[in-house]
């Protein structure tokens, strides 16, 4: 393992951000320094003003980290582009703080866009706690599939890739890809490209900013990869699960903000029109279910669904 050294080159800049998640944040760093060999790497922790504790202390028994400490919270994208600004590596990886390394994928993946070297971004398999596989890879939005995903046509035909957005998940894909997106809890890419595109859109500020990220780099040329010859655990225990409402509330805005950005006209009034009547049916499919087997949860996303109906984005792309 080497980590930073001023004399030598950096291969890869590590981006952590981090909100309120630090054992979270403690387990992905120690997983991180254990199984990453054989590579130059710094790393770089962002900070997006933490109330439960004081950042350097907890991770004072860390050497040669960059810390940066926000005064206030502006979103994933805009930490992560703070990172990209005073990272000094080749590439760039976005890390989410709720994943654990299991062995030595940072190493594997710089080699592989090595031998590739051409435009990409790289996501590596996502692993459940139980070393399940996880729901790393999807289509980019559309009017049919956002009609899908919000009648529940995916359920019924989960490896149709006319219905289901996640469809080659479920195909189980064990071979390296091109894809659209890949999620950004591992998002792989060299700096410079990063760069070029302007890194995340700072106005998505939380979900959706690897989505968009994808789409503007395949549109500029690049291609994006599903790299399953190595895994990383996600626990998926961050801030969304701390706050389910938190959660909810900015992905159904990220989604409706994606669709103010990249659809137009026809394509727009139908993609919102889908999304609001999704959170109809909800409502009652939600609290049916969730009363019949007592699943508060349900209930809950009932009621999340109908304070959404009153939730929408100014539009901030307008030209």
């Amino acid at each position: 393992m080497e980590r930073e050294n001023s004399k030598e080159h950096i291969d890869v800049s590590v981006i952590l951000v981090n909100y309120n998640s630090f054992n979270l944040l403690v387990d992905c760093l120690s997983s991180l320094i254990t199984y990453t060999k054989d590579i130059i790497y710094e790393i770089i922790v962002i900070d997006n003003k933490s109330t439960s504790g004081n950042i350097k202390e907890i991770l004072n028994k860390f050497e040669n980290l960059r810390i940066v400490k926000n005064p206030d919270n502006r979103g994933f994208g805009y930490a992560n582009n703070q990172g990209v600004e005073i990272a000094k590596g080749k590439y760039v990886l976005f890390l989410n703080n709720d994943t654990i390394l299991i062995e030595n994928t940072i190493k594997e993946v710089f080699n592989f866009s090595e031998n590739i070297n051409i435009p990409a971004i790289i996501g590596c398999k996502l692993l459940n706690e139980d070393k399940s596989l996880q729901y790393s890879v999807f289509d980019f939005p559309s009017v049919l599939n956002v009609f899908t995903s919000n009648f529940f046509l995916y359920a019924l035909f989960p490896k149709s890739k006319f219905f289901n957005k996640y469809h080659l998940m479920n195909k189980k894909i064990d071979t390296t890809t091109i894809v659209d997106v890949v999620t950004g809890a591992f998002l792989f890419s060299r700096r410079d490209q990063i760069q070029k595109l302007g890194g995340f859109d700072n106005r998505f500020f939380f979900y959706n900013e690897e989505t968009d990220l994808c789409y503007r780099f395949v549109k500029s040329g690049g291609k994006v990869y599903y790299f399953p010859e190595t895994a990383i655990i996600h626990l998926k225990g961050g801030t969304a699960k701390k706050n389910s409402w938190f959660a909810y509330k900015n992905q159904s805005i990220s989604t409706i903000k994606f669709f103010q950005k990249h659809f137009h006209k026809l394509n727009f009034l139908l993609a919102v029109l889908t999304h609001y009547m999704g959170l109809i049916m909800r409502i009652p499919i939600f609290l049916l279910i969730g009363t019949i087997t007592l699943n508060g949860e349900l209930i809950k996303r009932s009621f999340y669904s109908f304070k959404l109906l009153f939730v929408y984005p100014t539009n901030s792309f307008k030209n």
